[in-house]
């Protein structure tokens, strides 16, 4: 059962949540609780026709409010709510591409997990956010081997619930040869069949390279590959096996690894908060011991910290 942590607010009103975010806005000091209790509490297309009868109301783009009364981390999260969710993939795709410095990882955590459908989407959203082609920027900002997976996934061309027996052994031979050989051909191939093949496909695959070569794919990708090549592919590995699990790990990594990765921490919990947030707090649960809420709260504070807890939407036990 996968399930996010926020659902479509019952008994919604976006003329009076508008009206009671204007006046929160407006203030002298902006109550920040209440733009949490509202923003965190509505699902995505809740908050686009609050954002419409805000702009009805007074004539002024919500987010630019937002913009302007927030600062910091907090700020990131407010806005990154009122985002829809392909708009936001295509906002935090240009920002690693464009930034001051490339950051792979967020280009890997988008582009391993994405269906074709949310690709399709957000290409459309970032030609209309940035007047640019995701393709060639990718094409521009990266290189190798890594350049040329992110590019063939960015097509968002995988087969989809199409499996084939009979292929399965054939594909898991070459990706054990491309694992020995290493050659320029045989990591093109690598990439093309981790890129193409649907996730039933590729189970079947993994389960036959095992018997194979008797070693996990993501072991032998681990031990033959390096860098971020290597890394996006172990990505899009963990993600056909589970995307919950993946994101946890991105997410303890990000707290734990990086001193509290922000960028990387507020990213997954929005983009995953109406698809698998509750899947991965389990997950996370399960696999370190102590719980997503708790670590946030030791690791965050004030009306940032409250925003990502309300995303995450932990209960008494999470403490």
């Amino acid at each position: 059962q996968i399930q996010g942590t926020i659902f479509p607010a019952p008994n919604f009103n976006p003329i009076m949540d508008a009206q009671i975010l204007g006046g929160a806005l407006q203030g002298i000091s902006c109550e920040k609780d209440v733009l949490i209790d509202i923003l965190t509490q509505r699902c995505n297309s809740q908050r686009l026709m609050i954002a419409e009868a805000y702009r009805d109301m007074y004539g002024r783009d919500l987010i630019t409010d937002l913009k302007e009364n927030l600062s910091h981390h907090f700020k990131e999260v407010m806005v990154g709510l009122m985002y829809p969710p392909a708009s936001y993939d295509a906002h935090e795709l240009w920002h690693a591409l464009k930034g001051a410095d490339i950051e792979e990882k967020c280009l890997i955590d988008i582009l391993a997990s994405r269906s074709n459908m949310e690709i399709f989407q957000m290409k459309e959203a970032y030609l209309i956010q940035y007047n640019n082609d995701l393709q060639q920027d990718i094409d521009s900002e990266t290189s190798g081997h890594f350049r040329d997976t992110l590019m063939n996934l960015a097509q968002g061309t995988r087969m989809e619930g199409y499996a084939d027996p009979s292929t399965a052994a054939q594909d898991a031979m070459i990706l054990w040869e491309a694992c020995q050989q290493k050659t320029g051909e045989h990591k093109n191939m690598l990439q093309m069949i981790l890129c193409n093949r649907s996730y039933q496909q590729l189970w079947m695959v993994f389960q036959e390279f095992q018997n194979i070569s008797g070693q996990d794919i993501v072991d032998a990708i681990n031990e033959c590959y390096d860098g971020y090549f290597q890394e996006l592919l172990v990505a899009i590995v963990l993600c056909v096996r589970d995307k919950p699990s993946y994101f946890a790990s991105r997410l303890y990594s990000a707290i734990h690894d990086f001193g509290f990765h922000n960028k990387t921490v507020i990213r997954i919990l929005i983009a995953r908060s109406e698809i698998d947030l509750m899947n991965i707090r389990q997950r996370y649960k399960e696999r370190y011991g102590k719980s997503l809420f708790h670590d946030i709260k030791h690791f965050a504070s004030g009306h940032y910290e409250s925003a990502l807890l309300a995303i995450c939407a932990g209960d008494a036990e999470d403490y």
